[in-house]
């Protein structure tokens, strides 16, 4: 399942070539235990092409869920056995497999073009390698299990870069975080985090008003 930048559209260009270059302590300081302790785990960070130009793959995970019940996230999960080498091409094939099975997309469609450092998620204990794609052939997607997933839905890059609809979280530990009120969705945490990196790395970033706060709830 090899990485191909070929046939890109030119406006990911920037996104491939930051994913070359990036270090993992310029996209969070939440990096993985050195004992190799955590949970292997990938998601997929898919770029397509809407009716109002280029846009991510988002969903809203279930609220009955354990962990980051109710979340906008995106697809991914657990490495499976028969995903392969966590080392190798395994986060390539999980990402592929849990979107598949979260979206309903056909992974056939999807062109990896890239993958981010692995990063860590303390309060679930996952190593979250992040993979980049594109969504060359769209496929229709939608909630393929409630228990699981909430919605699935798309938000266009303008508006993820439009400073109007960003704010800054204020967890109840004091964490603080870049946050986006997208589609009726308030996107925090991981997700936010590695979306604020990627707008950043590729340019896109718009000054913003980083002293619009947003409090989450204690169930957060």
């Amino acid at each position: 399942m090899p990485l191909s930048t070929e046939g890109l559209p030119a406006w990911l260009d920037p996104v491939a070539r930051a994913a070359l270059t990036i270090r993992p302590t310029q996209l969070s300081r939440f990096l993985p235990p050195e004992s190799g302790a955590g949970r292997q785990s990938a998601v997929l960070i898919l770029f397509g092409e809407g009716a109002r130009g280029p846009e991510l793959l988002l969903m809203e995970r279930s609220g009955n869920l354990r962990s980051h019940a109710g979340q906008p996230s995106f697809p991914g999960g657990s490495l499976d056995p028969e995903d392969g080498d966590p080392l190798a091409e395994g986060p390539l094939r999980a990402a592929l497999r849990e979107a598949e099975e979260e979206t309903g997309l056909d992974p056939r469609g999807v062109q990896l073009f890239g993958v981010l450092p692995k990063l860590f998620i303390p309060v679930s204990d996952f190593v979250v390698t992040p993979v980049l794609g594109w969504w060359r052939t769209p496929t229709p997607v939608g909630v393929v299990d409630p228990a699981e997933t909430a919605r699935v839905f798309t938000v266009p890059v303008s508006d993820l870069t439009d400073p109007g609809n960003r704010a800054t979280t204020i967890h109840p530990s004091g964490h603080q975080g870049p946050a986006f009120l997208v589609e009726s969705a308030l996107v925090w945490g991981f997700t936010a985090g590695v979306i604020d990196r990627i707008l950043h790395f590729a340019g896109w970033e718009r000054p913003w008003d980083r002293t619009k706060q947003v409090p989450l709830d204690w169930r957060a």
